[in-house]
Protein backbone atom coordinates (compact mmCIF):
# COMPACT_ATOMS: atom_id res chain seq x y z
CA UNK A 1 0.00 0.00 0.00
CA UNK A 2 1.24 3.38 -0.79
CA UNK A 3 2.02 5.74 2.04
CA UNK A 4 -0.26 8.89 2.59
CA UNK A 5 1.56 12.04 1.09
CA UNK A 6 0.84 14.95 2.97
CA UNK A 7 -2.55 16.82 2.10
CA UNK A 8 -0.33 20.23 1.61
CA UNK A 9 1.04 18.44 -1.24
CA UNK A 10 -2.80 17.50 -2.40
CA UNK A 11 -4.00 20.49 -1.49
CA UNK A 12 -1.44 22.40 -3.72
CA UNK A 13 -1.81 20.44 -6.92
CA UNK A 14 -5.58 21.56 -6.37
CA UNK A 15 -4.65 25.28 -6.25
CA UNK A 16 -2.33 25.42 -8.74
CA UNK A 17 -5.17 23.57 -11.15
CA UNK A 18 -7.15 27.21 -10.70
CA UNK A 19 -4.51 29.56 -10.97
CA UNK A 20 -2.86 30.49 -14.50
CA UNK A 21 1.34 29.79 -13.81
CA UNK A 22 2.70 31.11 -17.19
CA UNK A 23 4.12 34.79 -16.92
CA UNK A 24 4.73 36.90 -20.01
CA UNK A 25 4.95 40.51 -21.70
CA UNK A 26 2.63 42.24 -23.49
CA UNK A 27 4.59 44.61 -25.12
CA UNK A 28 4.26 45.31 -29.54
CA UNK A 29 6.22 43.40 -31.74
CA UNK A 30 9.38 45.26 -32.09
CA UNK A 31 10.11 46.72 -35.35
CA UNK A 32 13.41 48.22 -37.49
CA UNK A 33 14.33 50.84 -39.97
CA UNK A 34 16.77 50.60 -43.26
CA UNK A 35 15.55 46.56 -43.38
CA UNK A 36 14.80 44.37 -46.52
CA UNK A 37 12.85 41.41 -45.38
CA UNK A 38 9.82 41.66 -42.56
CA UNK A 39 10.03 38.13 -40.73
CA UNK A 40 7.28 37.56 -38.14
CA UNK A 41 8.88 34.42 -35.41
CA UNK A 42 6.10 32.99 -33.33
CA UNK A 43 8.52 32.22 -30.38
CA UNK A 44 11.26 33.47 -28.39
CA UNK A 45 13.62 31.02 -29.72
CA UNK A 46 12.65 30.75 -33.17
CA UNK A 47 12.81 34.48 -33.27
CA UNK A 48 16.65 34.21 -32.08
CA UNK A 49 17.77 31.92 -34.83
CA UNK A 50 16.06 34.21 -37.08
CA UNK A 51 17.94 37.08 -36.17
CA UNK A 52 21.38 35.06 -35.71
CA UNK A 53 21.58 34.53 -39.63
CA UNK A 54 19.68 37.75 -40.74
CA UNK A 55 21.63 39.99 -39.84
CA UNK A 56 20.72 43.87 -39.98
CA UNK A 57 19.04 43.12 -42.91
CA UNK A 58 15.83 41.32 -41.13
CA UNK A 59 12.96 42.99 -39.20
CA UNK A 60 12.52 40.29 -36.87
CA UNK A 61 8.81 40.65 -35.59
CA UNK A 62 8.44 38.26 -32.78
CA UNK A 63 5.06 37.11 -31.86
CA UNK A 64 5.90 35.55 -28.29
CA UNK A 65 7.54 37.55 -25.81
CA UNK A 66 10.51 36.58 -23.22
CA UNK A 67 9.23 33.95 -20.39
CA UNK A 68 5.89 33.76 -22.36
CA UNK A 69 4.49 30.18 -22.78
CA UNK A 70 3.67 28.81 -25.78
CA UNK A 71 1.06 25.94 -24.99
CA UNK A 72 -0.84 28.68 -22.67
CA UNK A 73 -0.58 31.64 -25.29
CA UNK A 74 -3.75 33.71 -26.74
CA UNK A 75 -2.62 35.42 -29.51
CA UNK A 76 -3.36 39.58 -29.26
CA UNK A 77 -4.62 41.59 -32.51
CA UNK A 78 -1.48 43.13 -32.69
CA UNK A 79 -0.23 39.65 -33.41
CA UNK A 80 -2.17 39.96 -36.63
CA UNK A 81 -0.80 43.45 -37.79
CA UNK A 82 2.29 41.98 -37.72
CA UNK A 83 0.90 39.30 -40.09
CA UNK A 84 -0.46 41.60 -42.63
CA UNK A 85 3.08 42.87 -44.53
CA UNK A 86 5.13 40.06 -43.75
CA UNK A 87 7.67 38.45 -46.22
CA UNK A 88 8.26 35.23 -44.62
CA UNK A 89 6.76 33.43 -41.25
CA UNK A 90 9.02 31.37 -39.49
CA UNK A 91 7.02 29.26 -37.08
CA UNK A 92 8.86 26.06 -34.33
CA UNK A 93 6.01 23.41 -35.15
CA UNK A 94 4.14 20.99 -34.04
CA UNK A 95 1.03 21.58 -31.54
CA UNK A 96 3.92 24.02 -29.71
CA UNK A 97 2.47 27.59 -32.16
CA UNK A 98 -0.60 25.64 -33.54
CA UNK A 99 -2.81 29.20 -32.76
CA UNK A 100 -0.45 31.08 -35.77
CA UNK A 101 -3.35 29.18 -38.01
CA UNK A 102 -5.86 31.82 -36.35
CA UNK A 103 -3.73 34.56 -37.06
CA UNK A 104 -2.86 33.97 -40.22
CA UNK A 105 -6.19 33.33 -41.26
CA UNK A 106 -7.30 36.67 -39.74
CA UNK A 107 -4.41 38.49 -41.25
CA UNK A 108 -5.41 37.37 -44.70
CA UNK A 109 -1.19 37.59 -45.76
CA UNK A 110 0.16 34.88 -48.37
CA UNK A 111 3.76 35.28 -46.94
CA UNK A 112 4.93 31.64 -47.02
CA UNK A 113 5.14 29.56 -43.91
CA UNK A 114 8.50 27.97 -42.47
CA UNK A 115 7.59 25.37 -39.98
CA UNK A 116 11.38 24.61 -38.81
CA UNK A 117 10.24 21.19 -37.30
CA UNK A 118 10.14 19.77 -40.80
CA UNK A 119 13.72 20.38 -40.82
CA UNK A 120 14.18 18.31 -38.12
CA UNK A 121 14.58 14.26 -36.86
CA UNK A 122 11.70 14.17 -33.93
CA UNK A 123 10.90 12.16 -31.29
CA UNK A 124 8.00 10.85 -31.04
CA UNK A 125 5.40 11.69 -28.10
CA UNK A 126 5.62 8.25 -26.75
CA UNK A 127 9.11 8.24 -26.78
CA UNK A 128 9.11 9.44 -23.25
CA UNK A 129 7.98 6.30 -21.99
CA UNK A 130 11.56 4.88 -22.67
CA UNK A 131 14.97 5.97 -20.70
CA UNK A 132 17.18 8.22 -22.25
CA UNK A 133 19.90 7.12 -20.53
CA UNK A 134 23.09 5.45 -22.63
CA UNK A 135 21.26 6.60 -26.24
CA UNK A 136 23.21 7.96 -29.00
CA UNK A 137 22.92 10.06 -31.86
CA UNK A 138 23.36 10.59 -35.45
CA UNK A 139 26.83 12.17 -35.06
CA UNK A 140 28.16 8.87 -32.83
CA UNK A 141 26.89 6.38 -36.03
CA UNK A 142 26.92 7.60 -39.12
CA UNK A 143 24.28 7.06 -41.42
CA UNK A 144 22.16 5.26 -38.95
CA UNK A 145 18.65 7.29 -37.66
CA UNK A 146 18.19 6.88 -34.07
CA UNK A 147 15.31 9.58 -33.98
CA UNK A 148 12.27 9.03 -35.50
CA UNK A 149 9.72 11.12 -38.15
CA UNK A 150 6.43 11.20 -36.23
CA UNK A 151 5.52 14.32 -36.98
CA UNK A 152 2.07 14.89 -36.31
CA UNK A 153 2.77 13.39 -32.44
CA UNK A 154 6.21 14.20 -31.87
CA UNK A 155 7.90 15.91 -28.82
CA UNK A 156 7.53 19.83 -30.37
CA UNK A 157 10.59 20.75 -28.17
CA UNK A 158 13.12 19.98 -30.44
CA UNK A 159 15.46 23.25 -30.10
CA UNK A 160 16.48 21.78 -26.62
CA UNK A 161 19.33 19.68 -28.67
CA UNK A 162 21.84 22.18 -30.89
CA UNK A 163 22.45 20.11 -33.71
CA UNK A 164 18.05 20.74 -34.51
CA UNK A 165 18.97 24.16 -33.98
CA UNK A 166 21.62 23.44 -36.53
CA UNK A 167 18.88 22.01 -39.17
CA UNK A 168 16.69 24.69 -37.91
CA UNK A 169 19.55 27.79 -39.20
CA UNK A 170 19.96 25.86 -42.99
CA UNK A 171 16.13 25.93 -43.17
CA UNK A 172 16.20 29.77 -42.01
CA UNK A 173 19.09 30.73 -44.04
CA UNK A 174 17.42 28.90 -47.67
CA UNK A 175 13.72 31.03 -46.97
CA UNK A 176 15.27 34.04 -46.48
CA UNK A 177 17.31 33.98 -49.49
CA UNK A 178 14.30 32.84 -51.16
CA UNK A 179 12.55 35.84 -49.74
CA UNK A 180 15.62 37.79 -49.96
CA UNK A 181 17.95 36.69 -52.78
CA UNK A 182 20.05 39.67 -52.99
CA UNK A 183 21.36 38.66 -49.66
CA UNK A 184 22.20 35.57 -49.95
CA UNK A 185 26.46 35.84 -48.96
CA UNK A 186 25.19 37.53 -45.84
CA UNK A 187 22.50 34.69 -45.24
CA UNK A 188 24.96 32.41 -45.86
CA UNK A 189 28.37 34.09 -44.04
CA UNK A 190 25.54 34.49 -41.07
CA UNK A 191 24.40 30.98 -40.62
CA UNK A 192 28.04 29.05 -41.35
CA UNK A 193 29.34 31.38 -38.33
CA UNK A 194 26.17 30.68 -35.85
CA UNK A 195 26.38 27.10 -37.17
CA UNK A 196 29.63 26.80 -35.27
CA UNK A 197 29.10 28.48 -32.78
CA UNK A 198 26.59 25.71 -32.51
CA UNK A 199 28.72 22.98 -32.68
CA UNK A 200 31.08 24.55 -30.28
CA UNK A 201 28.24 24.32 -27.61
CA UNK A 202 27.25 20.79 -28.86
CA UNK A 203 30.61 19.70 -27.59
CA UNK A 204 30.64 21.93 -24.40
CA UNK A 205 27.60 20.39 -23.84
CA UNK A 206 29.24 16.94 -23.91
CA UNK A 207 31.81 17.38 -22.00
CA UNK A 208 29.83 19.22 -18.71
CA UNK A 209 27.22 16.54 -18.86
CA UNK A 210 30.22 13.96 -18.42
CA UNK A 211 30.90 15.76 -15.11
CA UNK A 212 28.05 14.41 -13.93
CA UNK A 213 28.38 10.82 -12.60
CA UNK A 214 26.22 8.37 -14.80
CA UNK A 215 24.07 6.98 -11.74
CA UNK A 216 23.25 10.40 -10.99
CA UNK A 217 22.37 11.83 -14.43
CA UNK A 218 18.13 11.56 -13.43
CA UNK A 219 16.19 14.13 -14.61
CA UNK A 220 12.51 15.48 -13.26
CA UNK A 221 11.49 18.77 -15.01
CA UNK A 222 8.18 20.72 -14.41
CA UNK A 223 6.56 19.24 -17.90
CA UNK A 224 8.35 16.87 -20.69
CA UNK A 225 9.99 19.61 -22.65
CA UNK A 226 13.55 18.11 -22.25
CA UNK A 227 13.51 15.07 -24.21
CA UNK A 228 15.83 15.58 -27.12
CA UNK A 229 18.61 17.06 -24.67
CA UNK A 230 18.53 13.84 -22.58
CA UNK A 231 18.34 12.31 -25.79
CA UNK A 232 21.33 13.70 -26.88
CA UNK A 233 23.51 13.22 -23.89
CA UNK A 234 22.32 10.32 -21.82
CA UNK A 235 20.50 11.50 -19.01
CA UNK A 236 17.52 9.53 -18.11
CA UNK A 237 14.18 11.40 -17.63
CA UNK A 238 12.46 9.68 -14.41
CA UNK A 239 9.60 12.38 -14.95
CA UNK A 240 7.96 15.08 -14.38
CA UNK A 241 5.41 17.38 -12.48
CA UNK A 242 3.16 17.83 -15.72
CA UNK A 243 3.32 14.41 -17.40
CA UNK A 244 2.83 16.02 -20.37
CA UNK A 245 4.21 17.56 -23.66
CA UNK A 246 2.66 20.83 -22.64
CA UNK A 247 2.42 22.71 -19.46
CA UNK A 248 -1.13 23.64 -19.89
CA UNK A 249 -2.13 20.13 -19.04
CA UNK A 250 -2.48 19.53 -15.17
CA UNK A 251 -1.11 16.98 -12.45
CA UNK A 252 -3.53 15.04 -11.19
CA UNK A 253 -2.73 14.09 -7.08
CA UNK A 254 -2.21 10.79 -8.68
CA UNK A 255 0.58 11.82 -11.05
CA UNK A 256 2.52 13.38 -8.20
CA UNK A 257 2.46 10.60 -5.87
CA UNK A 258 3.89 8.18 -8.43
CA UNK A 259 6.60 10.82 -9.37
CA UNK A 260 7.21 11.34 -5.41
CA UNK A 261 7.60 7.59 -5.34
CA UNK A 262 9.83 7.41 -8.27
CA UNK A 263 12.04 10.31 -6.95
CA UNK A 264 12.29 8.75 -3.83
CA UNK A 265 13.68 5.09 -6.14
CA UNK A 266 15.84 6.77 -7.84
CA UNK A 267 17.56 8.54 -5.65
CA UNK A 268 16.88 11.91 -8.06
CA UNK A 269 19.32 14.78 -6.27
CA UNK A 270 16.96 17.41 -7.57
CA UNK A 271 13.85 18.64 -9.05
CA UNK A 272 14.20 21.64 -11.63
CA UNK A 273 11.79 24.26 -12.17
CA UNK A 274 11.13 25.98 -15.46
CA UNK A 275 11.93 30.27 -15.81
CA UNK A 276 8.06 30.75 -17.02
CA UNK A 277 6.04 28.75 -14.71
CA UNK A 278 4.89 28.81 -11.05
CA UNK A 279 7.30 26.47 -8.95
CA UNK A 280 5.23 25.87 -5.96
CA UNK A 281 4.86 22.68 -6.79
CA UNK A 282 8.43 21.40 -7.23
CA UNK A 283 9.10 22.97 -3.71
CA UNK A 284 6.71 20.83 -2.17
CA UNK A 285 7.94 17.90 -3.90
CA UNK A 286 11.14 18.69 -2.84
CA UNK A 287 9.66 19.04 0.83
CA UNK A 288 8.37 15.67 0.59
CA UNK A 289 11.54 13.62 -0.92
CA UNK A 290 14.36 15.65 0.36
CA UNK A 291 15.25 16.39 -3.56
CA UNK A 292 16.86 19.64 -4.28
CA UNK A 293 14.95 22.23 -6.42
CA UNK A 294 17.53 23.15 -8.98
CA UNK A 295 17.92 26.44 -10.32
CA UNK A 296 14.57 27.49 -12.65
CA UNK A 297 15.33 26.28 -16.44
CA UNK A 298 15.02 27.88 -19.59
CA UNK A 299 12.22 25.14 -21.25
CA UNK A 300 9.60 26.63 -23.72
CA UNK A 301 10.55 30.62 -23.61
CA UNK A 302 13.71 32.59 -23.42
CA UNK A 303 14.45 35.28 -20.96
CA UNK A 304 14.34 38.76 -20.91
CA UNK A 305 17.50 40.94 -22.10
CA UNK A 306 20.43 41.04 -19.40
CA UNK A 307 19.51 37.29 -17.67
CA UNK A 308 21.20 34.04 -18.61
CA UNK A 309 18.85 33.30 -20.86
CA UNK A 310 18.05 35.94 -23.12
CA UNK A 311 19.64 34.13 -26.06
CA UNK A 312 19.22 30.30 -27.43
CA UNK A 313 22.83 29.62 -26.50
CA UNK A 314 23.07 31.67 -23.40
CA UNK A 315 19.43 29.05 -22.17
CA UNK A 316 21.45 26.02 -23.25
CA UNK A 317 24.79 27.22 -21.68
CA UNK A 318 22.50 28.41 -18.59
CA UNK A 319 20.43 25.07 -18.24
CA UNK A 320 23.79 22.77 -18.41
CA UNK A 321 25.53 24.39 -15.80
CA UNK A 322 22.14 24.05 -13.50
CA UNK A 323 21.90 20.39 -13.98
CA UNK A 324 25.58 19.63 -13.57
CA UNK A 325 25.40 21.91 -9.99
CA UNK A 326 21.80 20.13 -8.89
CA UNK A 327 22.45 16.91 -10.24
CA UNK A 328 26.19 16.31 -8.45
CA UNK A 329 24.82 18.22 -5.23
CA UNK A 330 27.16 21.47 -5.88
CA UNK A 331 30.02 18.97 -6.31
CA UNK A 332 30.65 19.94 -9.75
CA UNK A 333 30.49 23.01 -11.78
CA UNK A 334 30.59 23.33 -15.41
CA UNK A 335 29.65 26.17 -18.10
CA UNK A 336 30.08 24.84 -21.66
CA UNK A 337 31.33 27.82 -24.53
CA UNK A 338 30.19 28.58 -27.56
Amino acid sequence: MRPIRSTSLVSLIAVLALTASGCGDDSEPSTAGGTEVTAVATTTQVADLVREVGGDRVDVRQILQPNSDPHAYEPRPSDVRSLVDADVVFESGGDLDSWLDGLVENAGGDAPRVELIQAIPTIPADFLDETHAGREGPDDHPGEEVHHDHRESADPHWWQDPRNAIAAVAAIRDALIAADPDGRAGYEDGARDYTERLRRLDRGVRACIGEIPPAQRKLVTTHDSLGYYADRYGIEVVGALIPSLSSAAQPSAGDTEELVDQIEAHRVEAVFPESSLDPRLERAVSRETGAAVGKPLWADALGPAGSDGATYIASIQSNTAALVDGLTGGAKRCRPRA
